[in-house]
Formats: structure tokens, C-alpha cells, sequence
């Protein structure tokens, strides 16, 4: 029973920083948006701190979990856990695996929020340069290709 213990008290960890990540992802939106760069770089240090924890609790998790007869090459967690008949577990488990989607979902609209201004500032690099006099049109994928000779747009 300790370790059912141990693995409530580490989801439940877990489910709290899981909760601040959300805020973090949330700010780093919003000071993308802003282009608050001395806010980004301290969201960013808090992220990081965030992330580690909740990985040393995963490695902890996982060793718990063996202990109690899971064998990681067996599949999901969470099937172990509820096949176990540990309902409780099961739930907060499923709790932070909701968090974490969430985090994973807020994450990659930041990282889509990234790319964009970093496409935004090639281009006005090239500008500044003078370079990319060529024109540019947007592919299938909504990727910029340049125009060239060989590109036909159409024939007669």
C-alpha cells in the first residue's frame, strides 16, 4: 500500500505543476504576443524548473510502478493501473494525463506562434538586406516558394 501511496502523492505533484505549467504556457502567449523578451526569458527559466521536476517524478512514477509488477515493455500505464482494480489511482492518473495534453496543446501553439515570427523576421531581414528581390508566392503547405524562371504558372 505504500507505494500506491507514493504514486498518489507523486500524480498529485504532478497535477499541481502540470496546473502552473498551463499558467506559464499561457503568460509565454501572451508575452510572445508582446514581444516581451525579458518576461520570455524568465517564463522560460520557470518552464525549465517545471519540466524537470515533473520528469525526475516520471522516472520515480515508472520505478514505483515496477515495483508494484508493471513492466514498462507491457504498455500503458494507466491499463496496469486500472486493471489492478485501483480506482482512486486510476483517476488521478488520468487527471494528470489530461493536464499534460493540455500543457502538450498549449505548447505547440506557442511553438506555432515562434515559427511564425521567425518567418516574419527572415523576411524582414532579407528586406533590410535588400535581398530576395524575387518575388514569392505560397506553396500547397502554405510554405513561401520563390519564383523563378522555371516556375510555370501556366502554358499556351
Amino acid at each position: 500500500m505504500a507505494a500506491i501511496d507514493d504514486l498518489k502523492n507523486l500524480l498529485s505533484l504532478d497535477i499541481r505543476q502540470l496546473e502552473t505549467l498551463a499558467d506559464i504556457l499561457k503568460n509565454e502567449k501572451t508575452c510572445l504576443s508582446d514581444s516581451d523578451t525579458k518576461a520570455l526569458d524568465t517564463l522560460t527559466r520557470e518552464k525549465n524548473a517545471v519540466l524537470g521536476d515533473i520528469r525526475e517524478r516520471a522516472k520515480q512514477k515508472i520505478r514505483t510502478l515496477v515495483a508494484m509488477g508493471f513492466r514498462p515493455d507491457s504498455g500503458d500505464p494507466s491499463r496496469f493501473i486500472r486493471s489492478a482494480g485501483l480506482d482512486e489511482l486510476y483517476a488521478l492518473w488520468q487527471e494528470a494525463d489530461s493536464k499534460l495534453r493540455e500543457c502538450h496543446i498549449l505548447n505547440e501553439n506557442n511553438g506555432r506562434i515562434i515559427n511564425h515570427l521567425q518567418k516574419r523576421l527572415t523576411r524582414l531581414t532579407d528586406i533590410f538586406r535588400g535581398a530576395s528581390g524575387q518575388q514569392k508566392l505560397y506553396g500547397a503547405k502554405g510554405q513561401q516558394t520563390t519564383v523563378s524562371s522555371r516556375t510555370v504558372l501556366a502554358s499556351a
